[in-house]
């Protein structure tokens, strides 16, 4: 673990995993710190950002995280209903060497876990993906993918909360309210969601 001063009142914490910064989040989060203001995780770091004066008490939780031990901290669960109806649904199946049939029946059984967002506001990286589903993104990316577009890409899958250039193999598309900047949270998901996929009727 490295820490980065960001200006006066912020730390970038780097890590070496997902899982390292997944350690990190939730132990932070499950700290309840009232010093804490903002919680930022990406792939490889945490930026945590303290009230004026407040990053000793974020320090001295950070002395205590064990990158190879999860805490668990509180989260949603989230079910999301899709449609696998995506233009990139067969290619994810030939890639596979599987079925149409079974990449849905593999999205659907996961439970994942929002690792982190960013983006497009509300574009949420949902870890879990089941190895069999692991693909390379696009070698030529759309211009325009539909908002609602459900995704996989490398280790993650997504949906798409507001059309945008995208490189992701398309399997499906939702319905969900995914990003409403008039909500109290406009961001239906958050980094600790647990999600599900649910095949629509």
């Amino acid at each position: 673990m490295r820490l980065r001063r960001c200006g006066t009142d912020a730390v970038l914490v780097e890590v070496d995993s997902l899982g390292e910064v997944e350690a990190v989040r939730a132990a932070v989060q499950a700290a309840a710190l009232p010093e804490v203001v903002e919680l930022v995780p990406a792939a490889r770091t945490v930026l945590i950002a303290a009230r004026p004066g407040g990053l000793p008490a974020v320090r001295r939780v950070l002395d205590t995280v064990d990158l190879t031990h999860r805490v668990e901290a509180f989260s949603r669960e989230i079910t999301i209903e899709v449609t696998y109806d995506g233009p990139d649904l067969e290619l994810v199946a030939e890639t596979a060497g599987i079925t149409t049939d079974e990449v849905i029946r593999l999205h659907t059984a996961a439970t994942y876990s929002v690792a982190f967002c960013g983006f497009a506001p509300g574009f949420a990286y949902l870890a879990g993906l089941p190895g069999a589903l692991h693909q390379p993104r696009l070698d030529s990316p759309r211009t325009k993918v539909p908002a609602g577009s459900v995704g996989v890409a490398g280790e993650y899958t997504a949906a798409y909360p507001r059309s945008t250039p995208g490189g992701w193999r398309l399997i499906g598309h939702t319905d969900a309210a995914l990003f409403d900047p008039e909500r109290e949270a406009p961001a239906l998901l958050s980094p600790g969601d647990r999600v599900r996929f649910e095949a629509a009727p």
